[in-house]
């Protein structure tokens, strides 16, 4: 693992804040900010389906698609996590349409779903960021507040959760998150 720009600990577990190719982690699982299709697409998404190979793609079709604010695992395959889960996060249309409880409820399921499987380190990319528009800043204070309540809910389960950033101002907003929790 790279080193982390800044790490903080809640109970047992360990969050760290690394700007990295979320796809060359070696975590239990990475999340992909999925489109709704789950059959690919541009940005995280598409590196991901490209990194895994068409094996990715074939589970997929199996899965029906996924609703925004929801997520489902998948396997890794060519990946080193050995699952990705598919979170599809809210196209920001303003803030007035649910935005933030739409994205801060796929980081809650994405938490549940690697606990619930037993899974024991996590990564995140800045879902929503990217082409569907959602303000970074006010995107990694929802990510970082919900991760850090939802994992005391796994005590013995969730060891590590790294917010994989795309570039050093990605970073920036998380590792700022983290000063207005208390956590940096």
């Amino acid at each position: 693992m790279l080193d982390p720009l800044l790490t903080a600990e809640i109970g047992a577990a360990r969050l760290d804040i690394v700007v990295a190719d979320i796809t060359t982690l070696d975590v239990d699982a990475i999340v992909n900010a999925a489109k709704t299709s789950l059959l690919g697409g541009g940005g995280v998404d598409g590196a991901i389906h490209r990194a895994a190979g068409p094996d990715l793609l074939k589970e997929c079709q199996t899965l029906g698609g996924c609703p925004t604010g929801s997520a489902k695992m998948t396997k890794g395959y060519r990946l080193k996590a050995k699952h990705v889960i598919h979170a599809v996060g809210p196209v920001w249309q303003g803030g007035g349409q649910g935005e933030a409880d739409t994205l801060s409820t796929c980081y809650s399921i994405a938490i549940d779903l690697a606990g619930s499987a037993g899974l024991r380190s996590i990564a995140f990319p800045a879902i929503s960021t990217g082409v569907y528009r959602f303000p970074a800043g006010l995107a990694a204070d929802i990510a970082v507040a919900t991760v850090a309540a939802e994992i005391a809910r796994y005590p013995r389960g969730i060891t590590q959760v790294v917010f994989c950033c795309f570039s050093k101002e990605s970073a920036e907003h998380h590792m700022n998150a983290f000063a207005e929790l208390g956590l940096a």
